[in-house]
């Protein structure tokens, strides 16, 4: 996963309800520059991680409505962006169940904003080493395969069960952008502009009308997604093999 940046400057997301601990930080994010997004409560960090992409969290587990391990597990089922949590619990137990449920780090609180910086940094590398270590290792594929569905992205041409599907243009860049971004939950937002563009030709309303109609192209069972799943209020996800399948859905 490469490392997006805003002006430059890598996104963090800030996930704490305490408001002088998360000044502190904000404060420190700011002075290096960084590009930073806050939540005070486990849902809205979850939809923040899932609206902003952010390249990395920074998560208390006190949280006044869900616990911060339950948010490391819910992104964890969709992303893989780095997660330090910063915590004031300093036992063993709560250390290894944040770890276990997918956390990268773990400082405890009180600490060094120094520290923290430092902690950051090291985080931001591997995920721009592992970046450029998979683009390295990986040249983009010409052809997508997810069970039955199968792209050819050079020809042009969707094949379903080795049956051809015939796709409207828009149906078709909607299909390419979700198999590009296998397993990531794409906003509205983000796939209005990627598809029709900066003039936005198109609202919420059509997306969802494209959406149904790619479903029932692709889709042996439209009430229980195989392909894409919805993430309600939030964007649409292609779900690759083994990832599980069905979702709420809004169209």
């Amino acid at each position: 996963m490469p490392v997006t940046t805003v002006n430059g400057q890598p996104r963090i997301l800030v996930v704490e309800d305490d408001a002088a601990v998360r000044n502190l930080i904000v404060t420190a994010l700011d002075s290096y520059g960084y590009a930073r997004v806050v939540a005070v409560t486990g849902r809205e960090a979850i939809a923040r991680a899932a609206t902003d992409n952010p390249d990395l969290v920074l998560l208390d587990l006190g949280l006044p409505d869900i616990d911060g391990v339950e948010v490391v597990r819910s992104i964890r089922g969709w992303s893989q962006m780095p997660i330090i949590v910063v915590s004031a619990r300093a036992e063993d137990a709560d250390k290894i169940d944040a770890l276990d449920a997918g956390a990268d780090d773990y400082v405890t609180k009180p600490f060094s904003v120094g520290e923290l910086l430092a902690r950051i940094r090291s985080a931001l590398r591997r995920l721009s080493y592992a970046g450029a270590a998979a683009a390295e290792a990986t040249p983009s594929p010409s052809v997508f395969e997810d069970g039955d569905l199968r792209i050819d992205y050079d020809a042009g041409i969707v094949t379903l069960a080795g049956n051809e599907v015939h796709l409207t243009p828009i149906e078709y860049k909607l299909l390419c952008l979700l198999s590009h971004n296998v397993g990531k939950v794409l906003t509205h937002d983000y796939i209005l502009h990627e598809v029709w563009g900066d003039g936005q030709g198109s609202d919420l309303a059509s997306l969802r009308v494209y959406m149904g109609s790619l479903r029932k192209k692709i889709e042996a069972d439209t009430a229980h997604p195989r392909y894409i799943q919805t993430h309600v209020g939030v964007g649409y996800r292609m779900v690759g093999m083994g990832q599980g399948e069905g979702a709420t859905r809004d169209v």
